[in-house]
C-alpha cells in the first residue's frame, strides 16, 4: 500500500522512468495475451458498427421527416464537425495502444541505462564540534530535539532541506559529511533517501553527539573532504555539483595540513562546485562572529552563498534560497534486471480514458452524435 501523500511522488517517478524507456528493447511476458485482447476489442468494435448498420430504421410511419436546413443558411463551425463531437471517443482510442502496451507486461532484462533526472549531487556538511552546544531557539526546528543546542538545529534544518528536496521534482544523489576537526563520510553519495534520513536521525542522537571525538572546527577541511568525494565518484568533471554547509562558524584557521584556505577552496572552485554555508549562531548579523570576514568571501569565491543565521526564520529562509538556487540534471547509470515497465504505460491510458469519461460525462457536447 502507498500512502496517499506519496501518490505524486510515485506517479513522477513512474513517468520519468518512462521516458527514459525505450519500446524497441523490451520484452513481454503476455504479449498473446495482449494481441488476443487487441483482437477481440477490434472484432466487438466492427461488430457494433455492422449491427447498428443493419438495424439503422428508414424514414416511415413511426419516424417523422424534417426538411433539411441548408448549409449556407446554417453556416459552419469549428465545433460543428463530426470529429469535434467524437473528442471523447477519440482520446479513449489515443489511451488504447498505452493500454495494451501495459496489458503485455512489458519488463527489462538486464541492462545499463544512461538517464537524466533534475536534481543535483549534494555533499551536506554538518559541523559536530563542542562550540555547537551554544543555545540556538528554534521553535519549529528544535520541537524534537532534546535541548537547544545550536547543533540539533543545524540538523534539523539539513533535515527540512532535504526534506524539501525530497518532496520537490528533484532526483537529487545526495551525501552527508560530519566535521569537527576531522572530516568523516557518514553516508556517501546515494538516491537512496531513508537511507540519508536515517544518517541524520543518527547523527542527531545525543549519545552519538557526545561520543564525537573531536571538539575543534575545521571548516576547511570538511571542504576539503567534501571536494576529495566528489574526485572518489568520478564527480569532478560533471555539472551539477552542490556542497551545504552548517556551521557556526567558529573557525579561526587559515591554514589546515599545510594548506592556506584559499588554496583548499581552490579545489572546489576548479571543480565549479559552488559551496553554500548557513552560518548558525545565534541572534548575531553578519560581523558579530569574528571569522565572518574570513569565511563570507571564501564561501562566495566558489559562487555559492554565506548566510549568517542569527534566528529560525533566516534558517528556513536560507534553505528555501538554497533550494530555489538548486535546479539542474544529473546523469546517472541504472542497472536493471527484469524490472516491470508497465505502469507508465498504464497511467497514460488511464490518464486518457478518464479524461474522455470527463468530457462525456459533463460535457452535453460530446454526447451528441453528428
Amino acid at each position: 500500500m502507498v500512502p496517499i501523500t506519496a501518490v505524486p511522488t510515485l506517479i513522477r517517478d513512474t513517468i520519468f522512468e518512462w521516458r527514459n524507456t525505450r519500446a524497441a528493447n523490451l520484452l513481454f511476458l503476455h504479449r498473446d495475451i495482449a494481441i488476443l485482447a487487441l483482437v477481440v476489442i477490434v472484432g466487438l468494435a466492427m461488430a457494433m458498427l455492422a449491427g447498428r448498420a443493419l438495424t439503422r430504421r428508414k424514414a416511415g410511419r413511426t419516424q417523422v421527416a424534417l426538411p433539411a436546413v441548408l448549409k449556407g443558411i446554417a453556416g459552419r463551425s469549428f465545433f460543428s464537425t463530426s470529429f469535434i463531437r467524437h473528442g471523447a471517443l477519440l482520446l479513449f482510442l489515443a489511451g488504447m495502444p498505452f493500454f495494451v502496451m501495459a496489458l503485455a507486461d512489458p519488463f527489462s532484462s538486464i541492462t545499463r541505462e544512461d538517464v537524466s533526472f533534475p536534481g543535483r549531487r549534494i555533499a551536506v556538511m554538518i559541523d559536530a564540534s563542542s562550540s555547537m552546544m551554544a543555545r540556538f531557539p528554534a521553535a519549529q526546528l528544535n520541537a524534537k530535539a532534546p535541548n537547544e543546542a545550536t547543533f540539533f538545529t543545524t540538523v534539523a534544518a539539513a533535515e527540512a532541506f532535504i526534506r524539501q528536496r525530497i518532496g520537490g521534482k528533484y532526483k537529487d544523489l545526495i551525501a552527508l559529511v560530519e566535521f569537527g576537526d576531522e572530516a568523516y563520510v557518514v553516508t556517501p553519495f546515494t538516491t537512496d533517501y531513508e537511507n540519508i534520513l536515517l544518517s541524520l536521525s543518527l547523527v542527531g542522537d545525543w549519545t552519538e553527539f557526545m561520543k564525537f571525538p573531536d571538539q575543534g572546527t575545521t571548516i576547511a577541511t570538511a571542504i576539503e573532504q567534501a571536494t576529495g568525494l566528489f574526485q572518489a565518484f568520478n564527480f569532478l568533471d560533471a555539472s551539477g555539483n552542490l556542497m551545504l554547509l552548517f556551521s557556526d562558524g567558529q573557525d579561526t584557521q587559515v591554514t589546515v595540513h599545510g594548506k592556506h584556505v584559499t588554496e583548499i577552496v581552490a579545489g572546489a572552485v576548479a571543480a565549479k562546485i559552488p559551496v553554500y554555508m548557513i552560518r548558525t549562531s545565534y541572534n548575531k548579523a553578519l560581523g558579530a562572529v569574528l571569522p565572518d570576514d574570513i569565511w563570507k568571501p571564501a564561501i562566495e569565491s566558489t559562487g555559492g552563498k554565506f548566510y549568517p543565521a542569527g534566528d529560525e526564520a533566516t534558517i528556513l529562509n536560507a534553505i528555501k534560497d538554497i533550494d530555489r538556487r538548486s535546479a539542474g540534471r544529473v546523469d546517472v547509470k541504472l542497472y536493471s534486471s527484469q524490472r516491470p515497465k508497465f505502469a507508465g504505460y498504464a497511467i497514460i491510458a488511464a490518464s486518457f480514458w478518464t479524461l474522455a469519461l470527463t468530457l462525456q460525462l459533463t460535457v452535453p457536447y460530446f454526447r451528441k452524435f453528428p
